[in-house]
């Protein structure tokens, strides 16, 4: 008789929403540190690199070292850690008032420690529960992150807004109870058994797969096609008009919902992920191109929301074609593909701001001086180009896989 994983599955859920609140929590409170701390918006800034930073670092040691480490012990650790991090970030202030930006590097480190384990363990752990079908499981998983993008930005919206931005280390810490539910759900079960390498050698045999750097490239441009328009998109639209509030709800949360849906749908009816990548990469390009050329702000705003919808399979999209054609790849292949996507969320929205600051410091003319923001967006257009290629490659081409299916491994995933 198949053991059943329910609530290993739904613990999982609650760690992926975890995931949504530690992207979020921060860029939602910037104004609010500026204001109260004097925290400069350079300083600010780092926060969002430290969290990626952290994150790919945590990938890239699981990329070569996941055979060290007591999987199943670790995956139940990730929310704890979490908790951990939240709770420093919004009780520093009370404890030592006069070095708030330490403390909140100090929880960013630990809660971005925590999302780049679930990065590496979560998706594993769900591709190894026995499923009828394993596509829609983990469509199903991704798309709980972008609605926890949703609700979180909505609620702590609405939160700062009718309680006041004074009481910002409340919402702070009432973010730990969704990690917290993750913790109490984890205690007593087994997680199914993930395959890893069984020594740094057999990493290397991994590195010599065409195939594992084609789908790290694809994730790499999926995440920052992904991230760079959902960082980005309430600054846009507010520069064409739009309130700081609605900016953020509007461009922040109807993107997290458009992503949601779309992964939602994939999860219920989806097949052919191929394909939908494929052409799901030639509409965010269009997207884009309407998004920095057309400067109306309802058509900005739509263009925003559909690249929400076109975007939402690149993540769990590509995760699921390198599990299907790198078969045995365990948690060194979601490792990898975790910097991937890492490395492409953090640098696509930092190219945006660096071209931006360049154009309207005038170094590449008037004319794009007066595009601003927009010229950013228009060159981030490469991302979803340069997909549309890389994906169709992976699904027309016949690339010769090497190393992965001899490799000894020394877990068996449960069946």
């Amino acid at each position: 008789m198949v053991k059943s994983f329910a609530r290993v599955k739904t613990a999982c859920y609650f760690t992926n929403i975890t995931m949504s609140i530690v992207g979020n929590l921060s860029p939602l409170l910037f104004l609010t540190f500026n204001k109260f701390y004097g925290i400069s918006f350079t300083l600010l800034g780092a926060l969002v690199l430290i969290n990626f930073f952290t994150q790919l670092t945590i990938d890239l040691i699981f990329s070569f070292f996941s055979h060290k480490f007591n999987i199943p012990l670790t995956v139940k650790l990730t929310p704890f850690i979490a908790v951990f991090g939240f709770l420093i970030y919004g009780l520093w202030p009370y404890i030592f008032p006069n070095n708030v930006f330490l403390g909140l590097v100090i929880g960013t480190v630990i809660f971005s420690s925590s999302s780049g384990l679930a990065e590496v363990l979560i998706s594993p752990t769900i591709a190894a529960i026995p499923a009828k079908n394993p596509d829609r499981e983990m469509s199903k998983l991704h798309s709980i992150y972008a609605w926890g993008v949703v609700g979180f930005v909505v609620l702590a919206t609405l939160f700062l807004f009718l309680v006041g931005d004074d009481f910002w280390q409340i919402l702070a810490m009432v973010s730990a109870i969704v990690p917290l539910i993750s913790c109490i759900l984890f205690i007593g079960q087994k997680i199914p058994e993930m395959e890893t390498p069984q020594k740094v050698s057999g990493v290397i045999n991994h590195l010599k797969n065409p195939t594992l750097w084609l789908s790290v490239f694809a994730i790499f441009l999926g995440g920052a096609a992904e991230v760079t328009m959902n960082q980005w998109a309430s600054s846009y639209l507010e520069t064409l008009g739009i309130d700081k509030l609605w900016g953020d709800v509007l461009g922040v949360a109807l993107f997290g919902f458009a992503l949601g849906l779309g992964r939602s749908l994939y999860a219920k009816i989806g097949k052919n992920i191929d394909r939908v990548i494929f052409f799901g990469a030639i509409v965010a390009t269009v997207c884009y191109l309407v998004a920095a050329l057309v400067p109306v702000s309802f058509v900005a705003l739509i263009a925003c929301a559909l690249t929400g919808f076109c975007v939402s399979m690149f993540w769990p999209g590509n995760l699921i074609i390198v599990d299907k054609k790198i078969p045995h790849g365990g948690v060194f292949m979601y490792a990898m593909m975790a910097a991937g996507g890492d490395l492409g969320s953090s640098l696509g929205p930092q190219m945006v701001g660096a071209l931006t600051d360049l154009a309207l410091a005038g170094k590449f003319g008037a004319k794009i001086a007066n595009m601003g923001l927009s010229f950013g967006l228009l060159i981030s257009t490469v991302f979803p180009l340069l997909l549309i290629f890389v994906s169709l490659i992976i699904w027309k081409g016949k690339v010769k896989n090497t190393a992965l299916n001899t490799l000894p491994l020394e877990g068996k995933v449960n069946n």
